[in-house]
Parts: structure tokens; C-alpha cells; sequence
């Protein structure tokens, strides 16, 4: 029925999805928005109806999706085996068009002058039933989406920014993710405290521990043991149970429970062969605070980068990091041996044409000059 009535419709479809990030281990969907001119808006339940999404499928491969920050809902969306044929996302729009606020509230009443109910953006979404003032909160998210695009599309065009924008939309839909990385452990809150080796290998195991439990139950990480707790076991290493519950949280009575679990953990970490480097290992440049001691003259080529693209970034109204990444330019600023084509290089490490464009006499200079 649902996909019958949006068929019923024209023109694009808003979309947006709700997650339970911060309650469950899972960035799966648990609700999905989507509204269509002549349709109305349809609210869609996947984790009911996993087996029976078919239809909508085919019917959102019709016309173009309209998201505001889609990076955030393409990738639950496309484990349900929804992808956009084209798209158009909001909040970039608003990046490139120079708004300050890019915030779906923000933009609605820049541009349409109305605004928007607030207060359950970061709510338990995989909560059954979800409550009636949830449900029209979740529908404002889209009722506004297509006039959003609408307007946002008229100001890009009064700027010359319109082919600008389609590039960025043409690359998010067709673009992979980029690989997630490699040890995440590393990530603990607070792990600037650890440092010693033997202490790195306690929080690495009580870290993989954390996450094997998480995702057993769908739980996010930091509900099963807190990142603070992880580093306090790690730093005092208690070897016994008495001493690991005098520890602040592991005195809990959840946490008392999987006791033996992190007191394996903090086992293994002892007896670990080869305990985790300190820094990190890197493939790629090293910190630019220590670039010039090590590479002065790759310090230099980056300084005049910077200068140069932050005047580019005040004269067009496009943020620095939407007209080329830091990372790409930190990597040639590094690797730069006094040769190559600057626009290949680029276009290597994923820049638009658009941006290469802007950037490559630019870059070309501070590599070079």
C-alpha cells in the first residue's frame, strides 16, 4: 500500500531515517521517512517489515532523493538495499552556498521562514511503539524537504554554483564509503592518559572485550562499560575481583556480572607477546606539528597551501574543506618531490572537476614556488 500511494506521486522523494545511535551497537534504521508531491508522507517501520521493503525499493529507484546530510542516512539505507539514483543533499547545498548554519532547523527558517519542532533528534528510535509526538517529529523532517531544495537550488544558481553542486551529489551517491579504521581502540576517550605499552594492550583488550558484548546484544559500546572505566582498569590493572570492583563503575551491579570478563581481558593484555606501539602506526604523513623538524620544506609548501586556500575559500564563500580536503593537501604538501601533474594527483585521491579547477593553480604554486 505505502509504495502504491508513493508511486501516486511526482517529482523527488524526501527521505530521511532515524537511528538509535548512543542506545543500540547497530547504525541499522529504525524508521524511515520519505514524502512525494501528490502522495503525502509515509512512515516506515524496517524492522517489521525487513522482507517486505520490495516495493518501495523499486518505486525510490523512480526519481531523485532529496536528504539533508545524507552521508549520515545513505549507509543504513543501503542495508536495506536502498540507493538513490541521484540525489540532492541540503546541508551541503547550504555548505556551498556560504550559510553559516547549515542545521536542517537553521536552514528551514533562513530560507522558508518557518520552524521546526525540536527535542527528539537523539532519542532510543528502536523504542516500540514509538509515541505519536515522536512519529510527527520524524514526519517534519521531510514535509519541508523538497521546497528546501527548491530554494536552496535558486540561490546556488544565483552564485554559479549549481554544476559545483551536482559534481558533490553525483560523487556522494556513487562513491563508497571510505574504509573504517584499522583500530579503533585507539579512539577511547581519554586514552591520552596511557602510556605505557603494557597499559595500551589493557585498553585494546578491554576495548575488543566492550565491543564483542556490545554487539552480542545490540547495545552501544559506551552503555555496556564506559570509556573512562576501560582506562582506569587499564592504568591501575587490578588482578583480582575485590580490586577490579573497587574501581569507580566495575562496583555496579551489571558490571559486577561480566567481572570475570574484564579481568580475562586484563589477563590477556598481560600476557600479550608484542603489547601495541604507543603511536600508531601511520601510512600516511606524520603530525603537521612535527613536520618542521622532520621536513621543513614540506612544512613550508603546506603554510603557503593553507594561506592560499583560505583566501580562495573567502572570496567564492565555500569552506575550505568543501573545495579540497586537508588530508589531500597535507598528502602532497608531504609527498611532493619536485615533479608530477598537479590536477592528476587530484583527481587520484577523488577531487572534482570543479575543484581541481580552483585548486590546481593554486596548489601548483605552493608546491612549486
Amino acid at each position: 500500500m505505502a509504495a502504491k500511494r508513493l508511486a501516486s506521486g511526482t517529482g523527488a522523494f524526501a527521505v530521511d531515517a532515524e537511528r538509535a545511535s548512543g542506545f543500540r551497537y547497530s547504525n541499522r534504521a529504525y524508521l524511515i521517512q520519505i514524502r512525494r508531491r501528490g502522495a503525502g508522507t509515509v512512515l516506515l517501520d524496517p524492522t517489521n517489515v525487513p522482507d517486505a521493503l520490495g516495493p518501495i525499493v523499486e518505486v525510490l529507484g523512480a526519481d531523485e532523493w532529496i536528504l539533508h546530510a545524507a552521508d549520515q542516512d545513505l549507509p543504513c539505507l543501503a542495508e536495506l538495499e536502498m540507493r538513490p539514483p541521484s540525489l540532492y543533499d541540503t546541508e551541503l547545498a547550504g555548505r556551498l552556498a556560504g550559510f553559516e548554519k547549515v542545521n536542517l532547523a537553521a536552514m528551514v527558517h533562513r530560507l522558508l521562514g518557518l520552524g521546526l519542532a525540536k527535542g527528539h533528534g537523539a532519542a532510543d528510535w528502536s523504542k516500540r511503539p514509538l509515541p505519536d509526538d515522536w512519529l510527527n517529529y520524524a514526519a517534519l523532517d521531510v514535509e519541508v524537504l523538497v521546497e528546501l531544495r527548491e530554494k536552496i537550488a535558486e540561490v546556488l544558481a544565483e552564485q554559479d554554483k549549481t554544476e559545483w553542486a551536482r559534481q558533490e551529489f553525483e560523487y556522494l551517491a556513487h562513491t563508497p564509503a571510505s574504509a573504517t579504521r584499522r583500530d579503533n581502540w585507539r579512539r577511547t576517550s581519554g586514552i591520552h592518559k596511557v602510556r605505557k605499552p603494557g597499559q595500551l594492550a589493557a585498553v585494546r583488550e578491554l576495548w575488543l572485550s566492550r565491543d564483542e558484548l556490545a554487539r552480542a546484544r545490540d547495545v552501544a559500546p559506551g552503555r555496556t562499560l564506559p570509556d573512562s572505566a576501560i582506562v582506569e582498569a587499564a592504568m591501575a590493572d587490578p588482578k583480582t575481583r575485590n580490586e577490579l570492583i573497587a574501581l569507580p563503575v566495575f562496583g555496579g551491579p551489571r558490571q559486577k556480572q561480566q567481572a570475570d570478563r574484564w579481568l580475562a581481558a586484563l589477563a590477556k593484555a598481560r600476557n600479550a607477546d608484542a603489547p601495541p606501539p604507543v603511536n600508531e602506526p601511520t601510512t600516511g604523513p606524520p603530525p603537521v606539528s612535527r613536520w618542521s623538524r622532520r621536513k621543513p620544506e614540506a612544512y613550508a609548501r603546506l603554510e603557503a597551501a593553507r594561506t592560499a586556500l583560505s583566501a580562495l575559500s573567502e572570496q567564492i564563500s565555500v569552506p575550505v574543506e568543501n573545495i579540497v580536503t586537508p588530508e589531500i593537501v597535507r598528502r602532497l604538501c608531504w609527498d611532493w618531490e619536485g615533479n608530477g601533474d598537479v590536477e592528476e594527483l587530484l583527481a587520484g585521491h577523488g577531487a572534482r572537476p570543479w575543484q581541481r579547477a580552483l585548486t590546481v593553480p593554486i596548489l601548483t604554486e605552493a608546491l612549486t614556488g
